[in-house]
């Protein structure tokens, strides 16, 4: 017998916007209501998350147990370590994982999930301590927790009012609450979260140095402030960077001159030919360390409305140049 429902007779793209609608009002309401149910309680979980030597263990069945893998990823990368066990596979071995150090979360609505109760005894014995999340407040499962953590909505999205669609919703967000509060709670900084996420953009831009992409040795064009006009735009070409270092006998940048200067001093119909780089070189050039972040080199150019920047070291010494194609290859930009 084929059991797959059949399309319905008539395909009502009004019904359709409809229900998605509604569906986003009931889970944004249940996501608003869910600060009434904040309080003292929240903070109590807090401080036993941070109280903990070991990991967050987080437990659900079903669509509980999907929210809280979500929630295992988010404190995982925001600073508090955190590991999802399966409550059915927990009473076959996997409960050997769950150490006394640790928390458990677990997550159910109804509060009454089979697979969760089997193991409760066993969490209380080993003295760990419990944050339920559920809906119930008079369920086993918030009985027997440590800390309650009420995630109750009114109905769920589905017309049936039986998919779980606002419950998972409100938990998700629950989750994220914690996870953020956590975060705060121990100074956890961008930096921290690019260290947890090397392989994105964001773990680029906050880990990627002037010194790892900036041009270096032979590639940095300098002159000196003695050094003639043809000497100057000699350099420039052979080095491709539009501008040049001018420096001091000692290695002190003095100032820089660039594809933009050149095309100003023509503009103005002065003979270049027997200038020196002192007299045209533009002072006081916008600098940056070889230990700031690249991102902050790409926000200087941006600001400044320049393309190229000089790099220098701890002493203040020339060491380094990079222009805004050097940070798209390196993708910071």
């Amino acid at each position: 017998m084929n059991t797959t429902p059949s399309l319905a007779p008539s395909f009502d793209a009004d019904r359709i916007l409809q229900l998605a609608r509604e569906t986003l009002d009931v889970e944004a309401a249940a996501v608003v209501r869910l600060k009434h149910h904040l309080g003292d309680n929240f903070v109590q979980a807090v401080r036993l998350v941070l109280a903990s030597q070991g990991r967050v263990v987080v437990m659900g069945m079903g669509k509980s147990g999907h929210i809280g893998r979500k929630i295992v990823a988010t404190l995982a990368s925001t600073g508090t370590p955190a590991m999802f066990v399966h409550p059915a596979e927990a009473s076959h071995g996997d409960l050997g994982m769950i150490q006394p150090m640790d928390v458990v979360l677990a997550i159910s609505n109804s509060g009454e999930s089979d697979e969760l109760n089997v193991v409760l005894p066993m969490i209380k014995r080993l003295g760990i301590p419990l944050l339920a999340m559920t809906g119930n407040p008079a369920s086993t499962l918030a009985r027997h927790a440590s800390v309650f953590l009420n995630s109750g909505v009114e109905k769920e999205a589905c017309p049936l009012n039986l998919a779980p669609t606002a419950s998972t919703t409100a938990q998700l967000a629950l989750g994220d609450a914690l996870a953020v509060a956590l975060l705060d709670a121990r100074g956890f900084k961008a930096e921290d979260f690019a260290r947890s996420h090397p392989g994105g953009a964001l773990g680029r831009k906050l880990l990627t140095h002037v010194r790892d992409v900036m041009r270096s040795g032979d590639q940095v064009p300098r002159v000196t402030l003695a050094s003639s006009f043809s000497e100057l735009m000699r350099e420039m070409s052979d080095k491709g960077l539009g501008a040049t270092a001018v420096v001091d006998d000692a290695g002190q940048v003095c100032g820089i001159f660039t594809d933009g200067d050149l095309r100003r001093l023509i503009e103005k119909g002065i003979d270049l030919r027997q200038s020196t780089a002192a007299q045209v070189m533009h002072p006081h050039p916008q600098t940056v360390s070889a230990d700031a972040l690249a991102v902050e080199a790409a926000e200087l150019m941006e600001l400044r409305r320049i393309t190229s920047v000089l790099v220098l070291d701890a002493q203040g010494q020339l060491c380094g140049a990079l222009n805004s194609n050097d940070l798209m290859r390196a993708k910071v930009i």
